[in-house]
């Protein structure tokens, strides 16, 4: 039952992330807009959903460090080894104007998120904030995108779809990802308690990957369809998705302390590699495949010093 539920798990991954590419393509065709403001959105946000059932019961649960773990330990996932992993698959083009535009967003956001680490504690005023910035720079990002229109070279399958049902293939598509995140992180965490590995670890590693997986699945899926601005939008949306809305949303319905010194030395890590992601993108505008072993070299070394923690 245990490797059932792993294949299970994997199968809705993949089935998911083939499905969700393909209705964000037709939603950024039959909207008028470009993938990676689509990968910024309804991508984004969908493949968050995770990180924010996650954080919200862990908070309301009265343990908001794991709210805050949460969030820290995806986004050093997926600027690492997801962009990383999307890169192996096919090289990154950037768009110079929209990297300046969402590279400034991640970083200011993961500057906030370890202001908010160092305070100490979620309160109410800090959740209006994060959840005000959000809206701010979605507005911002829909009305400067919104005039360049959509990708030419998108394929031309997805032009058929209505509206419609381009949002429901997409909404199915972040279903089944989720589905089998699901079930993926629960097979994982029962085979490495039975092979007797911490909580700490499992909680640092099988879960904050496992909630970032609908983010791998579906950026991996777009590098290897030829849509590797959606696979980068997909993991900027996200990540200031996760410390904007999900720690905004957080705060601002359940307040309470941190363990600031426990938060601090991830936190850092976390703006190490968002620096790193988007020092490397900036080089030459693209993300080649030598620079995606430069991402995901470092996340390797990061789960082996929290191993050895």
């Amino acid at each position: 039952m245990l490797f059932l539920t792993l294949a299970a798990g994997l199968a809705l991954l993949i089935l998911g992330g083939e499905v969700l590419l393909r209705g964000a393509v037709a939603l950024s065709l039959r909207l008028g807009l470009s993938p990676l403001l689509v990968g910024l959105t309804v991508v984004g946000f969908g493949t968050s959903t995770p990180e924010l059932f996650t954080s919200l019961q862990a908070a309301y649960s009265g343990a908001p460090d794991i709210a805050l773990g949460n969030v820290i330990g995806s986004n050093i996932a997926n600027a690492l080894l997801i962009l990383g992993a999307a890169a192996l698959m096919a090289p990154i083009v950037v768009r110079r104007a929209a990297l300046l535009r969402d590279g400034a967003a991640v970083m200011l956001a993961t500057l906030a998120c370890l202001g908010l680490a160092m305070t100490g504690s979620f309160t109410r005023l800090s959740g209006v904030l994060l959840l005000a910035g959000l809206v701010a720079y979605l507005v911002y990002a829909w009305k400067t995108e919104a005039a360049e229109g959509p990708d030419p070279e998108l394929e031309t399958g997805a032009r058929t779809l209505s509206p419609v049902a381009a949002f429901a293939l997409t909404a199915v598509g972040i279903a089944l990802t989720l589905l089998g995140a699901r079930f993926l992180v629960s097979g994982a965490v029962d085979l490495a308690t039975t092979l007797g590995v911490s909580e700490a670890v499992i909680g640092l590693t099988i879960v904050a990957v496992g909630t970032s997986l609908p983010e791998l699945v579906t950026s991996i899926m777009a590098a290897r369809k030829g849509q590797p601005e959606l696979a980068l939008g997909n993991v900027l949306g996200s990540n200031i998705y996760n410390i904007l809305g999900i720690l905004g949303a957080t705060a601002l319905l359940a307040p309470a302390p941190l363990d600031a010194t426990a938060m601090i030395p991830d936190a850092m890590v976390m703006l190490a590699a968002t620096a790193l992601m988007l020092f490397l993108a900036t080089t030459g505008w693209r993300i080649t495949r030598k620079e995606g072993v430069a991402l995901v070299a470092p996340y390797a070394a990061y789960i082996v010093w929290l191993g050895a923690a």
